[in-house]
């Protein structure tokens, strides 16, 4: 066996491909051997079980967002143009497949525990953050009103994921108006900000 690096990143290309074409429910590790083409063997190899290789696609795929997610609040820009930002941003994670990722491993989590936890750990990692832009928003804003920072990373990232599902769905524009709905959301932080 070899342990090549690229022979592991062909692999996790090859699942994330193949989860975002078929769902965790279609998916083969012989399969995904096919289409990285490699041996069977090596996927079992590096990663053991399919479980554990698509564990390792949302992780790798989590760490990338996550890191550019941080990159964005640490910048000196206001809060409604990072909401703008991060509007943007999920238009790229739809395109990149990495919101179907992690909604598909977020299903899969239902009926596995061992998913369940690892997603609740990475969804974990994305509010902590928020709650930490949350606690720095007091220094633009005031105060968040009656709100928690965990509240309110709650209150800005549930709806995320709801209008990820709704995507997903196939729920266009006209029938479900999520695109603007969130994009309007900045509208109400620049006035915020505006105010003070």
């Amino acid at each position: 066996m070899t342990n090549d690096p690229s022979t592991r990143k062909t692999i996790l290309n090859a699942a994330k491909e193949a989860l975002v074409e078929t769902g965790y429910s279609g998916l083969s590790t012989r399969g995904i051997a096919q289409r990285a083409n490699v041996p069977l063997s090596q996927i079992h190899y590096h990663f053991g079980t399919k479980q554990a290789l698509m564990l390792e696609v949302l992780e790798v795929e989590n760490q990338r967002l996550l890191a550019r997610q941080e990159r964005l609040y640490e910048s000196d820009m206001p809060l409604w143009k990072q909401w703008e930002q991060a509007c943007d941003f999920l238009e790229d994670d739809m395109e990149s497949g990495y919101v179907r990722v992690l909604q598909e491993l977020t299903a899969a989590g239902w009926a596995d525990p061992e998913i369940a936890a690892a997603v609740k750990e990475m969804l974990g990692k994305w509010f902590s953050l928020l709650a930490e832009v949350a606690r720095e928003a007091v220094s633009r804003l005031g105060d968040l009103g009656p709100f928690t920072p965990e509240e309110v990373a709650l209150l800005t990232g549930a709806p995320f994921l709801g209008v990820e599902t709704m995507l997903l769905l196939g729920f266009g524009e006209a029938e479900m108006p999520a695109r603007s709905a969130l994009r309007k959301v900045g509208e109400l932080i620049r006035a915020l900000e505006d105010r003070r």
